[in-house]
């Protein structure tokens, strides 16, 4: 059964989703949640179930024909969505996913709040202060790490009091953990307890991700074994060295240490504003979504995302004490406390909420921009005139370049840019009249003379932008040109160099490099290409020209008509040179072709 997507919003959706880890969820007509997933790739993933003719089940090919809506939220990784999907579906128990039943949990590791702390894996959470870290999607991966900090940290396994008086009493005996190596002996005190909580400290770490530590007592155990030609011992070090560096401790959507928080995020472009909400439930994020405002009297940030977080948690009735925000939205509610978070944790799922809330507003404002295009062209304005450092946006904006051959023919281009687009009807040529042999610099000197001279005494208004092809020193001489006629400070000027793409400034020796990917780069480069290549057109058709003057015109009773003429009959001067006397003369006749055959075949 071959289900095909005839939904055109769907069909947008499906086509804008990004290539990255994430979970998708498809909702109904009814919009009821049907199907949660996960995948490495959601773009992948996601039209693999609309690109088939055929599905290994009639199930699949009913759910897909009844999907209507795709919501979809990114996290940082495989193992990341795989624990995300996990907590919805358990969460909302959407009729296509496979019923867990057994409400399987995936495991943690507990480090118990005793005397002498024991770690160990579990699946069962509680509330007594242990610390739980994880949770692990792989059981493998997770004993693989316990296995690692108890060789490099041996902690205790038992379940004894170890209590000081105990200890001192003499109550208990080492057993055989200690005799192979596994633990200290803290029950019969050949362990302090601060020795102990400082090899602890270092398994925390380890769990929590900060492995540079344990990194070093690695490469120096494995140094000194190597120095004491202990190479098994070493090469025992070594691995354990590449697994821990290798090692990703735990999820940067889960920490079983926040348990019920609610996060938000802002991001902002033009008129509109993007808030993204997650709900965080003993360290699962249950809820996502992002919403929309538009911008009425320029709302500041802090006035947008109070309103937002009041309109969301009263949406999903939310109780948390406890919000996580970017920053102070200026909010007075004696129960709630809200945080901005630096480093840690919380820090993590703030990030990963503003990783997708601006996937949003990107995703948004593109569909903005192509129903209406003034909102692209205000925004590229905006952008350019930040990146640029302008005082005014650049609506106009005209590039120079020149060419020439060995000083010859030389030419200047000017292409003209409106509201970011090429104006090909405004582009314009320049023949260079004061400037003789290959000078770059005084090319560009005249050619702005001439183009902005020429405006201003015919009142025509002055682009905002003019860029240079080339560096400081092209720079310098458009410079001078514009001081001299009155034009310098009438509009900004910077110049663009070809190798590392720097951006040069008047009166400023060192160059401005603009992110590769940013818009106000590629126009920039756009027009640099478009004034490279309408320039380098102009010049081939000068020194065709000039060629045209040196084979035929050059030739004693030749003229420019004669010359059009034979160009006109045989297409190029290769096919005139080539021609018969007879087939000259049937184009010029008998006499003028004896005198165009004898000068092509005289040294023949």
């Amino acid at each position: 059964m071959a289900v095909h997507v005839h939904d055109e919003s769907l069909k947008k959706t499906i086509r804008q989703i990004p290539d990255s880890p994430g979970i998708y969820k498809y909702f109904d007509e009814n919009n009821e949640l049907i199907y949660i997933g996960k995948a490495k790739s959601l773009k992948k993933r996601v039209s693999s179930y609309f690109n088939k003719n055929h599905y290994e089940n009639r199930k699949t090919a009913v759910m897909v024909g009844r999907i209507r809506r795709i919501e979809f939220a990114l996290v940082d990784s495989e193992i990341d969505a795989l624990l995300l999907e996990n907590s919805l579906i358990k969460e909302y128990r959407p009729k296509y996913n496979i019923s867990l039943k057994d409400d399987k949990t995936y495991p943690f590791i507990r480090i118990t709040k005793d005397r002498f702390p024991k770690v160990f894996p579990t699946r069962t959470l509680i509330r007594d202060g242990s610390e739980y870290f994880g949770p692990y999607a792989s059981g493998r991966m997770m004993h693989t790490i316990l296995d690692m900090v108890r060789q490099l940290y041996p902690l205790r396994n038992c379940n004894l009091n170890l209590s000081e008086k105990n200890i001192r009493a003499g109550k208990f005996k080492v057993c055989l953990e200690y005799h192979i190596g596994n633990c200290k002996g803290p029950c019969e005190g050949l362990q302090s307890e601060e020795e102990y909580m400082a090899s602890l400290e270092q398994v925390r770490k380890i769990l929590k991700g900060s492995i540079g530590e344990a990194v070093n007592h690695l490469k120096e155990s494995m140094q000194a074994a190597s120095d004491s030609w202990q190479f098994e011992q070493a090469e025992f070090f070594r691995k354990k060295l590449e697994m821990l560096e290798n090692y990703q401790s735990k999820s940067t959507i889960v920490s079983h240490s926040i348990h019920d928080v609610d996060v938000f995020t802002i991001a902002s472009e033009g008129n509109y504003a993007f808030v993204n909400f997650m709900k965080v439930i003993n360290g699962m994020i249950i809820q996502t979504q992002t919403i929309e405002l538009k911008k009425n009297l320029d709302e500041s940030r802090e006035e947008l995302l109070s309103l937002a977080i009041g309109e969301i948690r009263a949406r999903y009735n939310s109780t948390s004490r406890e919000i996580l925000v970017p920053f102070d939205p200026d909010i007075s509610d004696e129960a709630i406390r809200f945080t901005v978070p630096k480093i840690g944790d919380k820090k993590k799922l703030l990030d990963l909420s503003e990783k997708n809330v601006r996937y949003y507003m990107r995703d948004r404002m593109e569909q903005y921009e192509k129903l209406n295009p003034e909102v692209k062209v205000e925004r590229l304005m905006n952008q350019m005139k930040e990146d640029l450092r302008l005082t005014e946006l650049p609506h106009h904006i005209e590039c120079f370049d020149n060419s020439n051959l060995l000083g010859t023919y030389p030419v200047s281009a000017c292409v003209v840019f409106r509201d970011g687009k090429p104006s090909k009807k405004e582009y314009r040529h320049f023949n260079i009249e004061t400037v003789s042999g290959p000078d770059d610099f005084a090319t560009m000197k005249e050619v702005l003379t001439r183009r902005y001279l020429r405006m201003m005494e015919e009142g025509e208004a002055l682009p905002q932008l003019v860029v240079i092809d080339g560096g400081k020193g092209q720079l310098s001489s458009s410079v001078a040109a514009l001081k001299e006629i009155g034009a310098y400070g009438k509009m900004a000027i910077i110049g663009i160099a070809k190798r590392l793409e720097e951006i040069y400034y008047p009166e400023d020796p060192f160059p401005m490099l603009i992110d590769k990917k940013s818009e106000t780069l590629k126009v920039i480069q756009q027009m640099r290409d478009e004034a490279h290549r309408f320039g380098i057109t102009h010049h081939r058709k000068r020194r065709n020209k000039g060629t045209l003057k040196t084979e035929l015109t050059e030739i004693k009773g030749i003229g420019k008509e004669m010359a059009n003429m034979l160009l006109t009959h045989f297409r190029s001067i290769k096919k005139v040179r080539e021609a018969s006397e007879s087939e000259l003369a049937v184009v010029l006749g008998k006499a003028k072709a004896k005198l165009v055959f004898a000068y092509f075949n005289q040294n023949r």
